[in-house]
């Protein structure tokens, strides 16, 4: 038995022993066995120098179990969200640096475009020496020790190791260029700022009314767009197929922001689906819609945060949890319901209804369709209300509003 234990505690000395240990390690992390991390970094690189065989060892096993993640749908956006959830700065960057590392070593012409402007936004850019191991780069980066920077990667591997398969939203990097989907739209930029510029009016005023007015118009826009978009289809352009785009939400009262997403995607002729485990929304709609809902949800969300506690400042029954959930639930139905009623005037104000009704019905058509087909086994939760006056507050909040110019 001692012999045994002596040899479970030996130092690896090669890449495959290094790489052994810490894919177990990483394991024992993935399952919540506290401290696992720490342990395994102590006798991996208990000096002030990392071995070379941990160093390569640390970077095989990451773009094993990088390679499966993006398989699985995980685009850059949602791994760094997870990261921020789940592990600390120094694990989280690990992830990001094995991300970039992955796609830079595939032919650029076997990655999507939208991969590489996502990996832009999160950060995800080789920044190191290629010639040199990448794991005591990122570690003087950093600033730290052998054992702290073991540590992070086991932890951001055994983060790695827990992710679920998710719906793909982009084609999977590595894939050959014919199988990626030609892009019929592109998002209209110029809509979107002038949604944006809106939006940014709302949540820095002052004045709820005003705030809701801007909102409104942000959502006659929307609308607008993609009247004009579905009725330049009806003439003859090749019509996209349905996209899905993840929102990321942050706690607390998720099941709550998750209704406003849904509310805000219905409006938007969008269906959407809330993961709990993970804290996302999935919107699924025509081109350019899903977009526009997230941008609208997210600003809506700002807003409504302001509002409850501006109600809640005085009163402690206003700053509960219960008042803050029923607020919250009441102010997505209400924003729902004036969402789309905007939406039903715009469309009712619309030129053309003969060609657009009947284009309209067969996008929505698409849409259900398409969602139905990746999720087929969704399952329809109320959220509970138990504040009486934070669902009044809630509603006047989202009431007092008049939506037209």
């Amino acid at each position: 038995m001692g012999k045994q234990k002596r040899a479970a505690d030996a130092r690896p000395s090669t890449a495959e022993e290094f790489g052994t240990a810490l894919l177990a390690a990483a394991r024992d992390t993935a399952q919540g066995v506290r401290g696992a991390a720490g342990k395994c970094a102590k006798r991996l690189a208990p000096d002030f120098a990392l071995p070379a065989g941990l160093a390569e060892a640390a970077d095989l096993a990451g773009r094993q179990l990088i390679g499966r993640v993006c398989r699985d749908g995980w685009l850059p956006e949602d791994l760094d969200q997870a990261a921020r959830r789940r592990v600390d700065e120094f694990a989280g960057s690990y992830v990001l640096d094995t991300l970039a590392a992955h796609i830079g070593r595939l032919p650029p012409a076997t990655v999507h475009p939208g991969w590489r402007e996502r990996l832009d936004a999160v950060g995800a850019t080789p920044w190191w020496t290629a010639a040199e191991p990448h794991l005591p780069q990122w570690a003087a980066k950093h600033i730290l020790t052998p054992a702290e920077a073991v540590t992070a990667v086991i932890e951001a591997l055994g983060l790695l190791m827990t992710l679920p398969v998710l719906t793909v939203v982009l084609p999977v990097p590595g894939t050959a260029a014919q199988q990626h989907p030609a892009v019929h739209h592109a998002v209209d930029e110029k809509k979107l700022s002038r949604v944006r510029a809106l939006l940014a009016k709302a949540e820095s005023s002052s004045f709820p009314d005003e705030a809701e007015a801007l909102s409104a118009k942000a959502q006659e826009l929307m609308t607008r767009h993609a009247l004009d978009r579905v009725l330049v289809e009806a003439g003859g352009a090749v019509p996209d197929a349905p996209v899905s785009r993840r929102l990321w939400l942050d706690t607390p009262h998720l099941d709550a922001k998750s209704l406003l997403v849904h509310v805000v995607a219905k409006a938007n002729r969008c269906r959407a689906v809330f993961d709990a485990q993970w804290g996302y929304v999935t919107v699924v709609g025509d081109e350019d819609d899903p977009a526009s809902v997230t941008l609208l949800t997210t600003s809506l969300l700002v807003q409504a945060t302001r509002a409850m506690i501006a109600g809640g400042q005085d009163d402690r029954e206003r700053r509960s949890r219960s008042f803050r959930q029923s607020f919250l639930v009441s102010y997505a139905t209400r924003i729902g319901e004036r969402l789309e009623r905007a939406a039903e005037t715009t469309i009712a104000d619309a030129p053309e209804p003969e060609r657009l009704l009947p284009v309209l019905a067969s996008h929505e058509k698409k849409v259900a369709t398409t969602f139905a087909a990746l999720f087929p086994e969704v399952v329809h939760k109320s959220v509970t209300v138990r504040s009486h006056e934070g669902w009044g507050a809630g509603r006047a909040a989202a009431d007092r509003a008049r939506l037209a110019d």
